[in-house]
């Protein structure tokens, strides 16, 4: 299972040549932004990394995708699954000696709140979508959170995973954490120091220093590492893939939160037909696209959920293998056909008999700075749908571009991306004129599904809901799911036996690592 950690040693482990770490470690990250340290409205992808090893949440996600326990010990819902009450460890302090309270928790949701409800600013903050789970939050004693939610949703508990802070200083740079670690220096764009905090409420860490070395460009982030500067980087580039035939490094395969997708338009006449978008999906070898154009750097999926984890149905695998015969067959029932033989499904026009159309697409795609894969796969999507006809016109454009074609519905094809929320619930792709819904995509079955997943407050209803969304999903082929787009952890010292490095955790384990 791709998305569970990878150990791509780039040579045997038995070499030794990947040693473990020792007292600390030097980390190399991008970071130009982040002037004072705000772990509630996190500037940069990397520093959300670094935060993860000062401040806690009452929620942690482990390897599996399942909530567990952190700093609340345990929680209970309503029997109308509207209330949440979390109970809060009573042996945990901030790194300046105050006990954790329940206070403390509803200051900084609060805080998150609004801003995430003040419409007068367009920067709504890293958990934003806390508004879109909780409708009010209080504290009932010093370790006891109530949250009331407007519906019973299982989802709230990958919300309860905002950092807290202590109630005096939600409002201050540089906020005491309950976490590993303490910040000891830092000079914006430059470095950032964390020691081992002595106020822990677990074991104190074996490494004691951790340092981060800031750069402007992932180029440069690279560059630190080839020349020995740091000991461990964070990169999406396609380039560190060269590092897994090294002599000296360790990679980790470090899933993001970025959705690849191929999306159709349910209102354009050539993909409104079923048959047609399951040919397509039918043509399509990602496995050949994942490891030739992103170097094995993407974690494929076929449902717009985390594969090797409890959400995802994988019995509804076989039925996204390639095959041409059945894409071909479904082609022709679908009234496409070769009538002049030239290469290029044709079919007589519905307004005008007398006129052949060809099974003519357009493809919009745009790029991202310092990455030009997308293109690439563009490019071999084109190729395959040749293999049974189809034509596919490449058009390259901005974000801006492809975003004002997507709002119009005026595109065949699009090759785009969705950074999706810690819940698992892709809704807002699926659901009737829904905000990711550019497909336009209509089914009444599949927005009720939703309604009713929605209402589940237990891990097992909330599976089997997604389950049958799923296996709609694999009828209705509104989309293709491609990849989770996978960043890399390259580093000379082994510091995690965890088996999920994640980004926004990329450190995750170092805590607690003894070699």
């Amino acid at each position: 299972m791709t998305m569970l950690l990878i150990l791509s040693l780039l040579c045997p482990l038995s070499s030794g040549l990947a040693s473990n770490v020792e007292d600390s470690l030097v980390v190399g990250i991008q970071s130009t932004r982040t002037t004072s340290i705000q772990p509630l409205f996190p500037q940069e992808r990397d520093m959300l990394s670094v935060y993860d090893l000062v401040w806690e949440s009452l929620v942690t996600i482990d390897d599996n995708y399942i909530p567990q326990p952190c700093l609340a010990r345990s929680w209970e819902v309503s029997p109308n699954g509207r209330t949440w009450t979390f109970r809060l460890r009573t042996d945990v302090s901030f790194s300046n000696g105050q006990p954790l309270r329940a206070a403390d928790v509803v200051a900084t949701a609060q805080a998150i709140l609004a801003r995430a409800r003040d419409e007068t600013t367009t920067d709504k903050g890293f958990y934003y979508n806390l508004k879109y789970f909780i409708s009010d939050i209080s504290a009932s004693s010093d370790d006891t959170v109530v949250v009331r939610a407007d519906r019973p949703y299982y989802g709230l508990l990958y919300a309860m995973t905002f950092p807290v802070l202590p109630e005096s200083q939600v409002n201050m740079a540089s906020p005491c954490g309950t976490g590993p670690y303490v910040i000891t220096d830092f000079s914006p764009a430059n470095m950032l120091s964390l020691s081992a905090s002595s106020t822990w409420w677990k074991n104190t860490p074996q490494v004691r220093h951790i340092t981060f070395v800031m750069t402007d460009t992932p180029k440069k982030v690279i560059e630190n590492y080839e020349y020995a500067r740091v000991d461990t980087v964070f990169t999406r580039s396609i380039a560190a893939a060269q590092y897994r035939s090294g002599t000296s490094s360790l990679a980790l395969n470090s899933r993001t939160p970025q959705l690849e997708l191929l999306l159709m338009n349910h209102s354009s006449s050539r993909l409104a037909d079923v048959r047609v978008r399951k040919a397509i999906r039918y043509v399509l070898d990602l496995d050949r696209i994942a490891s030739s154009v992103y170097m094995g750097m993407v974690d494929r999926t076929n449902l717009p959920v985390i594969p090797g984890t409890w959400m995802y149905n994988d019995n509804l695998d076989a039925q996204f293998r390639p095959n041409l015969e059945e894409a071909r067959r479904l082609l022709e029932e679908a009234g496409w056909g070769d009538s002049n033989q030239d290469g290029y499904l044709d079919r007589l026009d519905d307004e005008d008999p007398t006129r052949l159309v060809e099974l003519r697409l357009n493809l919009y795609v745009y790029e991202e700075p310092d990455n030009d894969v997308r293109i690439e796969c563009a490019n071999m999507i084109r190729e395959q749908l040749a293999q049974v006809g189809i034509t596919v016109n490449i058009s390259t454009m901005t974000f801006t571009g492809i975003q004002e074609k997507l709002n119009a519905a005026s595109f065949n094809l699009a090759l785009v991306s969705f950074s999706m929320d810690t819940a698992p619930d892709p809704g807002f792709l699926l659901m009737n004129a829904n905000t990711g819904n550019y497909g336009r995509y209509r089914s009444t079955a599949m927005t009720d599904l939703f309604k009713e997943l929605r209402k589940c407050v237990s891990q097992q209803e909330y599976q089997q809901k997604l389950y049958e969304i799923e296996s709609l999903f694999v009828d209705d082929c509104p989309f293709i799911c491609l990849y989770w787009r996978e960043g890399v952890v390259l580093t000379r010292k082994m510091y995690t036996t965890v088996r999920d490095v994640r980004e926004h955790h990329l450190l995750k384990g170092i805590e607690s690592f003894r070699p």
